[in-house]
């Protein structure tokens, strides 16, 4: 039989920071240690939830260390458009990284509702993650505006989609976003000069489609306009791959078990087994495309290949983070 502290370590350990708060709202440790581990939990549990708005707030009476504030900034979405430092959408690696360690402890906590919703986010914002190095930021709709707007750009702009009035035929298309990809991007362009509630509203509804319109620039349009024919052909190429990954990933089986979970539209929550023979399917098609064989390396994480995939879409090497290891550490130093 476990101690009451053995047991508050356990829960540490096994990232379970809504349980420990709880302990420790009870009264399970003395009254001068409260606060400080108090604030340590709910810092983690925002941080497993993935609740990035919230990112690095100031905590009860600043109780969190900042090295570990500093570090879930870097994840955070800014919630004005004049909000610095610009955070994820300065850079996706550290979102990225993060995803992989909060992925990873779903997994051994057997979550898979939860990690379904994580991989669901990751393949969202993945094509921005590939357009990063060519942007120099995550699609931040501030210094967007210039790489994709100008002669022959269709970025944003609305496209027939009505019969011609006179002759009757069908409108010419030169732009392969659907309605609502349109709709995004032409908000993209104009989000930045809103109020903070039109910034958020952007980011909560549409940031992510802007993401995919900007893959399918890349990959799936049949008359590519100038956002992509301004590029010069090694980078176009290299681009073009590095998008191609990630809207594979994003449309394969395993981004797809989210709908089957009930963070999706249905009642049913996928098994350890079915998330990775999703996974071994995805891991299949993936390996066919260019940059798409390092998905294959048995690098030891749950998801075999997962974090080859992220660094091949980046451009860089993209690893977990420690950064929730590394509060359960401290919790458990507070503790003893």
């Amino acid at each position: 039989m476990k101690t009451a502290h053995e047991l508050m370590i356990t829960l540490a350990r096994r990232h379970a920071f809504g349980d420990l708060a709880a302990l420790v709202a009870a009264g399970a440790v003395p009254a001068g240690r409260a606060v400080p581990i108090g604030a340590l939990c709910a810092f983690g549990q925002r941080v497993l939830e993935l609740d990035a708005e919230d990112f690095g707030l100031p905590e009860a009476a600043g109780e969190v260390p900042a090295d570990l504030l500093d570090r879930a900034r870097s994840s955070r979405m800014p919630q004005s458009a004049a909000e610095r430092p610009r955070g994820a959408l300065a850079t996706l690696r550290p979102a990225y990284a993060l995803l992989l360690e909060v992925i990873e402890i779903h997994w051994r906590r057997r979550e898979m509702a939860a990690l379904a919703a994580a991989v669901h986010i990751a393949g969202e914002y993945l094509p921005a993650l590939a357009w990063e190095p060519v942007l120099g930021h995550a699609a931040d709709p501030e210094p967007l505006r210039t790489a994709v707007v100008g002669p022959g750009s269709y970025f944003g702009v609305p496209q027939p989609r009505t019969p011609d009035p006179v002759t009757g035929g069908r409108p010419e298309r030169r732009c392969e976003h659907t309605q609502a990809l349109q709709s995004a991007a032409g908000r993209a362009l104009k989000v930045a000069g809103e109020p903070p509630s039109g910034w958020r509203a952007y980011l909560d509804r549409q940031h992510s489609q802007v993401a995919r319109a900007l893959g399918v620039c890349a990959v799936r349009c049949r008359t590519p306009c100038s956002v992509v024919t301004r590029l010069d052909a090694g980078t176009r190429e290299a681009l073009t791959d590095r998008c191609r990954l990630a809207l594979e990933f994003t449309d394969g089986a395993l981004v797809k078990l989210r709908h089957a979970a009930p963070v999706g539209h249905g009642f049913g929550v996928p098994s350890p087994d079915e998330v990775l023979d999703a996974w071994r399917r995805s891991r299949t098609s993936l390996a066919r495309r260019p940059l798409g064989a390092a998905v294959l390396a048995d690098d030891g994480y749950p998801l075999p290949g997962l974090p080859a995939l992220f660094s091949a879409v980046a451009g860089a090497p993209v690893r977990p983070d420690t950064l929730l290891h590394d509060v359960a550490d401290r919790i458990a130093a507070a503790l003893d």
